[in-house]
């Protein structure tokens, strides 16, 4: 029998079968919110009303979501994560930086900061795959965490290793959905295709004074920069609530629907809550089964966003995949790069709760029939 034939009780799908890691679920309310905008917004001028209103609703809802004190500001850019590595090795490290690695997203940028020519070899922290280091106090500048490794679906704590150490965190899969204190980074990065539910090619980062203060600084210096990864330009032209060049106001669009549904349910309290639930149902049930386990061994490091699952060696999580995907169910496939026989299944605040739980009832079900 082809197992992909096994059908699944329609009492057992999940009202939303969109379970991936990035791009996330988008909420259809969105979706229709942007069909009545359409009209008078895609297609038009980045730097006319409608647009520059956009970015400002974007900017202007993250100081409220993330509680920002005085002087941190909200800068945006193109090209997402990746792409701002490369600009904070620019823009933000100043000689060295030392870098916390567990997992392939985590790695990335310590190893952006070992290329560049400008810096010093990085410090570099690592530990097993499920697992995550802790900063140490060093001979650096700045210090580089990740709150959500999403390959791996481990979870970090974001403190400072030193009362002043300049703290730069990785957040493109934990922000609003894990909760922070912004008294504790620098800078707080991410992009909008996860907890934002919308599509990527931006980053947003989230700058104290003592950042804000040191972009300028380099920016002034005689190091070299590429205009397209300048921090500087970027800030000024998201002062003017603008980016440096033309986005994706779909992107923009859907990522402010996103910060108004959080807002309007209580902020991130209510975001990373309903994270906080789907995560205790799909470790709970993990916990509970017989043949599942997650695949962080220790509670407190595990993501409340992205769940990684391991399977006994009797059970094919890729058939389970293959099956879940075939009845419209998709994206719990584990990272590619992990190798492990496991699901990988986001929990991100769009993401209902009740539909995690009948997520592992459906596949409880699928391990049933492929027993058969």
């Amino acid at each position: 029998m082809d197992p992909t034939s096994i059908v699944i009780p329609k009492n057992l799908h999940p009202g939303d079968g969109r379970f991936g890691s990035g791009p996330s679920k988008v909420r259809p309310e969105a979706v229709a919110a942007l069909q009545a905008a359409a009209p008078k917004l895609l297609g038009t001028s980045h730097r006319q009303a409608p647009v520059k209103d956009l970015v400002k609703r974007v900017r202007t809802g993250l100081t409220e979501l993330f509680g920002l004190p005085d002087g941190y500001e909200v800068m945006l850019g193109l090209g997402g994560a990746t792409v701002f590595w490369d600009a904070a090795v620019f823009g933000l490290i100043e000689q060295r930086s030392q870098h916390l690695v567990f997992g392939e997203f985590s790695s990335k940028f310590a190893q952006a900061a070992k290329l560049a020519p400008n810096l010093a070899d990085p410090d570099i922290i690592e530990s097993e795959p499920g697992t995550h280091p802790m900063p140490q106090v060093a001979d650096v500048d700045a210090y580089a965490l990740t709150h959500n490794e999403t390959s791996t679906g481990v979870a970090m704590p974001v403190t400072r290793v030193a009362p002043e150490a300049f703290t730069l965190v990785d957040a493109t899969s934990a922000a609003g959905g894990i909760e922070v204190d912004p008294h504790d980074f620098d800078v707080y990065y991410f992009a909008p295709q996860k907890g934002f539910a919308s599509d990527g090619g931006l980053w947003i980062a989230l700058c104290s004074p003592s950042a804000l203060e040191r972009i300028q600084s380099i920016a002034g210096s005689d190091r070299y920069i590429p205009p397209s990864l300048n921090l500087a330009t970027a800030l000024d032209n998201s002062r003017k609530d603008q980016t440096y060049n033309t986005p994706a106001l779909v992107t923009l669009f859907l990522m402010a629907e996103q910060i108004d549904w959080m807002l309007a349910g209580g902020g991130l309290t209510f975001s990373a809550g309903r994270s906080a639930r789907s995560a205790a149902a799909l470790y709970g049930w993990a916990e509970r089964s017989d043949v599942a386990e997650p695949f962080v061994k220790d509670p407190a490091q595990r993501s409340p966003v992205v769940g990684t699952i391991d399977f006994a060696a009797s059970i094919d999580a890729a058939q389970i995949s293959a099956v879940l995907r075939a009845n419209g169910i998709v994206d719990t496939e584990p990272y590619r790069k992990l190798g492990k026989n496991q699901l990988r299944v986001a929990m991100y605040p769009a993401i209902d709760p009740d539909d995690i739980a009948l997520l592992t009832k459906a596949i409880d079900h699928v391990i049933g029939e492929l027993a058969t």
